[in-house]
């Protein structure tokens, strides 16, 4: 059944009319689709269209289940190649925008790590109470959910899903079907290797040696880079990535890495200047799933060389407290405000003493008014007071690097799960037992080729984003994260083909009457129809200027097409450029071509499927 929160805010945003004309029914799966065409159902939704999207927003939900199932997803680009991935996120409070908001940070991820997947990002609706029955029943039908849309959207996890999460999904859908996936199928297991966390901290090894740029400008012009062994970081969210980049960053020798004087988690939060027992809490964290709260009742408030330390029940206190080096992770878009309006986690004249903020949460959102609001706090934190904020999607990346290895290292035919295994979990447990060796090996070869690019990508883009800044004395933090990923994304539009965008075209005979080509172009997307032999090689075109041109001159409908159609018609390769093809178009004054392989039409471009899938107006 849907879920009941979902159901009242579908019912308060959407027309009756909407939802009946929008639904869509595949057995016992529903699904209502908005393309970025359909503003105003969006902007119902609380979506705002923009150059960069969304491709399509998707809410969908099983309606025969016993319990809830269901959630929305958004895929938000493609520019950057098919499909999108990105995390699937379990919370009872989520809605469209939350899920748009993340599926762009994805988007601007992918394309500052230079990933050629496109960005997007999936929602369920549901308690964070359920029992692990209810659980598991829930990601098996959002699983049945998301086949419909395996070829534009491939899965990971996020907040309130892990690696076991997409171990269903795998066993459901086939192991090509999600990311993160446990080791014994092949697969990079983020969360177990804190993929995000390393990309944390290779982001502020790598910043230390770049902050001298900005001393030049008035607000840096005190500042002093101390040596790595000296820098203090205060942690906010002490989970799967903020207990992680503790453990990673502190695991050398003592007396040459940084120190954690404070972290946070839900229960509280707590503050050492001389540093926190960072093998302790982690333990804690990884066995409990919290660590403040059960550090504190441990009785453990004083270090062994008697200084003491400091604990509070509301987290948000942390952000008071001073430190070089301030990491947000936990899922909180607005840390930071100028004022109490959008509920922050403190405002900027009670924050601590910081240089350096490194987003390790997703903040992003390409909203209007949240976006200039981050614009306000950059003003206030980076231009007055001297804090460079590097944006989350250029440091949190690791997780995305490491996943995406089980696509850019294809899982071997041979370990494919067989089709008539799927959703039965003991044929697969001992498909997996059968070839745990070979999966083993799999998956340290991607993990061990995700960390290469993991640490080179993030510290290009660090260097990439401090020399933007360097050059602009009035460009802000923010600006200049989105024009690096923007910047890989019109690239990336450049070097696309018509292969990737085009469309599947209406083919006719020439034997066929007009008023067959005239059905087929009222049911097409497209002006144009092909006109083919019996073995798909193309013999003219049909548009709807020839129709109308019958029509006004009293042609037959029951004319054959070989009457009117045109035979000189201007086609298009499938490795053609866009650009090329966009030019080529222009040219010859017309708004579609198909697309032909040899002799053999095999799609169609127009200048509207360019207008709906490309980056022209950026370019």
């Amino acid at each position: 059944m849907i879920p009941k929160r979902m159901h009242e805010y579908l019912s308060n945003v959407l027309t009756k009319q909407t939802y009946e004309e929008s639904l869509i029914t595949q057995g016992s799966l529903r699904f209502m689709e908005f393309r970025f065409h359909d503003i105003d159902h969006l902007h119902r939704l609380g979506i705002t269209v923009d150059s960069l999207g969304p491709y399509v927003v998707v809410c969908m939900w099983e309606e025969e289940s016993p319990i809830e199932i269901g959630g929305y997803l958004v895929i938000d680009n493609l520019s950057m190649g098919k499909p999108a991935i990105g995390g699937i996120r379990l919370a009872p409070d989520i809605t469209p925008l939350t899920i748009y908001n993340l599926a762009r940070g994805m988007t601007l991820k992918n394309a500052a790590a230079a990933i050629p997947y496109g960005g997007g990002k999936a929602g369920i609706v549901a308690r964070q109470d359920l029992s692990q029955e209810e659980h598991e029943e829930v990601i098996k039908g959002i699983a049945h959910l998301l086949y419909r849309y395996k070829d534009i959207y491939n899965p990971g996890p996020d907040v309130g899903t892990d690696d076991s999460d997409m171990r269903i999904i795998a066993i459901e859908n086939g192991l090509d079907n999600t990311l993160s996936k446990p080791k014994e199928m092949g697969g990079t297991c983020i969360d177990l290797a804190g993929g995000a966390a390393g990309g944390v901290v290779t982001a502020l090894k790598t910043v230390m040696g770049e902050l001298y740029k900005l001393k030049k400008f008035p607000q840096f012009h005190d500042l002093e880079t101390p040596k790595l062994k000296d820098v203090t970081i205060l942690i906010q969210g002490f989970g799967a990535v903020g207990a992680n980049v503790a453990k990673i960053i502190t695991t050398d020798d003592p007396s040459h890495t940084p120190r954690i004087v404070g972290i946070s988690d839900k229960d509280g939060y707590l503050c050492s200047k001389r540093g926190l027992p960072v093998d302790k809490l982690f333990n804690l964290w990884k066995k409990h799933k919290c660590a403040v709260k059960l550090f504190a009742q441990g009785d453990e408030l004083h270090n062994c060389d008697g200084t003491s330390v400091t604990y509070s029940n509301n987290c948000n206190n942390l952000l008071r407290e001073s430190g070089f080096c301030f990491i947000p992770a936990a899922p909180v878009f607005n840390y930071l405000d100028i004022d109490n309006s959008s509920n922050p986690s403190i405002t900027i004249d009670q924050m601590g003493s910081w240089r350096i903020i490194i987003e390790g949460a997703n903040t992003y959102s390409p909203d209007p008014e949240m976006k200039s609001r981050r614009i306000k706090v950059e003003r206030a934190v980076y231009r007055d007071k001297g804090v460079l904020i590097i944006q989350d999607y250029l440091v949190n990346s690791g997780g995305v690097i490491l996943a995406v290895q089980e696509m850019l290292i294809p899982t071997p035919e041979h370990l494919q799960i067989p089709a008539h295994y799927l959703g039965n979990i003991q044929k697969v447990e001992e498909w997996l037992d059968k070839n745990r060796n070979e999966f083993k090996e799999l998956s340290n070869r991607r993990a061990e080729t995700g960390m290469k690019m993991r640490d080179r990508e993030i510290s290009h883009n660090i260097k990439e984003f401090i020399h933007l800044l360097s050059q602009d004395a009035n460009m802000l933090p923010s600006e200049a994260a989105e024009k690096l990923s923007v910047s890989r994304i019109a690239s990336r539009e450049k070097r696309r083909t018509i292969g990737e965008i085009m469309c599947t075209i209406s083919t006719v005979s020439d034997i066929d009457s007009i008023h067959k080509a005239a059905k087929a172009l009222v049911k097409s997307e497209n002006d144009i129809v092909a006109v083919v032999s019996d073995d798909c090689r193309l013999l003219g075109a049909v548009t709807t200027w020839d129709i109308t041109r019958a029509s006004a001159q009293k042609t037959s409908h029951d004319t054959p097409l070989k009457m009117i159609m045109s035979e000189n018609v201007v086609t298009a390769k499938p490795r053609d450029h866009i650009l090329e093809t966009t030019r080529k178009l222009d040219r010859y004054g017309i708004s579609a071509m198909p697309v032909v392989e040899g002799d053999r039409v095999v799609g169609v471009i127009s200048s509207d499927i360019l207008a709906r899938q490309t980056l022209l107006s950026l370019l």
